[in-house]
């Protein structure tokens, strides 16, 4: 054999490796989320706007995915900074019980990099400061230009504590904690000025535009469309209708038992609660009885769509309450209704504060 016949070969090996590789590389740079990123997205998402009840949920789907117990803990310590001590407190407290319900269970999940907790840098705001340039690529002057003149102490810990204390960690990486900034801004409303930002800063920490179109679906289930459109309108994506051709609006007119009426009321409340709480293609449960006969109940329901009713009558909660009720109620009527202002409906229920 001569030396060609193993050179060509071996080379041509190399072209196809090489190919391939790069192939791979770009269809990972233009695809969407992964596993780990969705659920990291959806818990920075439920813990801003302190949906506790999908949460516990979420983070054993997160754990599940692949996220280790100390990714997740830099996640939520981080989230303090954009949706307050609370919030972040308590969905600490949830993910310390799914944490040690997976180990009761035999469930080996992984620890992950250590958490440290001292900062040894002598000037943090320099090292916060230096962060915050690095990601942004932004020159930072000291102080903060605007709210860092007005307010120099909030400018000392965002700098301080944020970027220096909780960013230089290496326990996330920092398109991961953008990932959870941009998240977690996207699900609350009154701070597009802050969500543009961070857009900008995650797509130089490595966000692609494919990752923050994923984002908007995930943010329209656990947050809402509203939310979801604000996110969609600041990544060029088109933003959808907020109420669908066939949305169904529906009173339930019906009579109640006088002897089952309180119990009937208490069964009915904590369905409707529940509805509402998770299941995001129900739009409205707004239960009501007449003041003078209160045997005579209402109840407004709005669901996004014809699917999103459909999916409601198989949940444990409203199959509950329709085994539980069946013997209370009198009559019942369904009347399907049409909305006259489909605009103005987003605003039904807004003003009550």
């Amino acid at each position: 054999m001569n030396r060609k016949s193993i050179i060509y070969p071996f080379l041509l090996f190399l072209v196809l490796i090489s190919t391939t590789m790069n192939a791979q590389t770009k269809t990972e740079n233009n695809s969407g989320l992964d596993a780990r990123q969705e659920n990291l997205a959806a818990i920075s998402a439920l813990t801003a706007t302190g949906n506790t009840t999908e949460l516990k949920t979420i983070l054993n789907d997160g754990l599940d995915s692949g996220l280790t117990i100390n990714e997740i803990k830099e996640a939520l310590v981080q989230l303090y900074a954009y949706c307050g001590f609370p919030r972040s407190l308590n969905a600490l407290g949830i993910f310390k019980s799914v944490v040690e319900e997976r180990a009761a269970k035999g469930i080996k999940d992984t620890e992950g990099k250590t958490i440290v907790v001292e900062n040894p840098t002598k000037d943090r705001y320099e090292q916060g400061r230096k962060v915050l340039e690095d990601i942004s690529k932004t020159p930072q002057p000291k102080p903060a230009p605007g709210f860092g003149k007005f307010a120099p102490r909030i400018d000392a810990f965002l700098k301080e504590h944020l970027f220096a204390d909780i960013f230089v960690s290496d326990v996330l990486s920092y398109q991961q904690r953008e990932l959870v900034t941009i998240s977690a801004l996207a699900a609350v409303p009154g701070v597009e000025v802050q969500l543009k930002s961070h857009l900008g800063i995650g797509k130089n920490t490595g966000i692609t535009d494919a990752q923050l179109k994923a984002l908007c679906s995930i943010i329209e289930k656990h947050a809402g469309r509203t939310q979801a459109n604000i996110l969609r309108r600041n990544v060029g994506e088109t933003e959808l209708p907020l109420t669908a051709p066939d949305m169904m609006v529906r009173v339930s007119e019906i009579e109640i038992l006088p002897e089952f009426l309180e119990e009937y009321k208490a069964i009915l409340q904590e369905e409707s609660s529940a509805s509402v709480a998770v299941e995001p293609g129900v739009i409205a449960i707004y239960p009501m009885f007449q003041k003078e006969n209160p045997t005579q109940v209402r109840i407004v329901e709005i669901y996004a769509d014809k699917k999103a009713y459909e999916a409601h009558l198989q949940t444990p909660h409203f199959k509950k309450y329709k085994e539980t009720t069946l013997k209370m109620v009198k009559s019942l009527k369904l009347v399907d209704m049409d909305a006259l202002d489909t605009v103005t409906m987003p605003q039904v229920f807004k003003k009550i504060k």
